[in-house]
């Protein structure tokens, strides 16, 4: 009698051990201030583990909590139930550790450092941290628009592993991922963060390495002009708000932008961007340092170009007096 073949169910079932891995199925963040946590955010809903790095247990709990505010933000407005809330709040986990990314298919960089001098070594020295604690195939990513990848990837070991993935966190629906491939960065690198891209239904965009990208080069000087027609009395703020809504079709003027932005970020974007390019046209208007002087950043401080009350909704402008520039508190 010939012997009978046996071959185990298991084997042709999708077991946890017999399901492929995804693609990316582990994500780290370094640092989870507003920009951190609209990532984190981002990818959490999509059903990807994220794991993200601060300097504190302190720092970690804020997180925590402002994330979950925002999931509850979108409860009340019946973007998401109270179970997709609990689901993924169990995807974000924080650790004050490197060594915690060591399962990370991707690292991305979203640190905040206010001094221009000091953000530049500090990148590096987290880039070199992340290469440290992660595997040779973890590609290691900046969400910064005005530092260049080359520039951050140039003193590491694996400096192929490196690329700049831009995600837009000031407007959330905004479906545009600007990636740039450095100047080290390996072809398979571009070609996984292209993916990652479309996992997070984001439309990969390629661009060419440069301060600013595409986003941050085109509005700084839009946020400039700007101010000079406000300066000059061409019309009032409001008036030049409503002008771009309404003849350009863009959902938020300059002022209105900027104030959603951060004026502090706005800022820093025009002193990368001059810094790298000497264009007088990115250099910050007397309206914004003044306003960035007394600390009102916009909608983060309840105080820009405009008020806002406790929910981010805009009240009135601050009135401006075209003449000394002060803005009255």
């Amino acid at each position: 009698m010939a012997d009978l073949i046996t071959e185990r169910l298991e084997e042709f079932g999708l077991s946890v051990s017999a399901k492929p891995k995804a693609v990316f199925s582990s994500v780290g963040i370094v640092g989870c201030g507003q920009t951190g946590q609209r990532i984190a955010l981002m990818i959490a809903t999509m059903g990807i583990e994220v794991v993200f790095l601060e300097i504190s247990k302190e720092k970690i709990e804020a997180g925590i909590k402002e994330i979950a505010e925002e999931l509850d933000s979108r409860i009340s407005h019946w973007g998401m139930t109270s179970g997709e809330k609990k689901a993924t709040l169990t995807r974000i986990k924080g650790t004050l550790d490197y060594a915690d990314f060591k399962d990370c298919d991707i690292v991305i960089e979203a640190i905040l450092s206010r001094n221009r001098e000091y953000a530049l070594p500090t990148r590096k020295d987290v880039f070199k941290l992340i290469e440290a604690h992660t595997r040779p195939d973890c590609i290691i990513a900046t969400n910064s628009t005005t530092t260049v990848i080359t520039i951050l990837s140039s003193e590491l070991k694996q400096k192929d592993r490196c690329i700049s993935m831009h995600i837009s966190t000031t407007n959330p629906d905004a479906n545009v991922m600007e990636i740039v491939k450095g100047h080290y960065t390996a072809n398979w690198v571009l070609d996984k963060v292209r993916v990652f891209a479309k996992m997070i239904n984001k439309v990969p965009i390629p661009v060419s390495e440069s301060a600013g990208l595409v986003s941050a080069r085109i509005f700084v000087p839009l946020m400039n002009e700007a101010c000079d027609v406000l300066m000059e009395g061409v019309a009032d703020l409001d008036s030049i708000d409503f002008v771009m809504r309404s003849s350009l079709g863009l959902p938020l003027g300059p002022f209105e932008m900027a104030d959603k932005i951060g004026l502090d970020r706005v800022m820093r974007y025009c002193e990368n961007l001059y810094n790298e390019f000497g264009d007088r046209k990115y250099i910050a208007r007397p309206i914004l340092k003044r306003l960035v002087r007394a600390n009102l950043f916009g909608r983060k401080t309840g105080r820009g170009f405009y008020s806002y009350d406790e929910l981010g909704n805009k009240i009135k402008p601050v009135n401006m007096n075209p003449t000394n520039l002060t803005p009255e508190i």
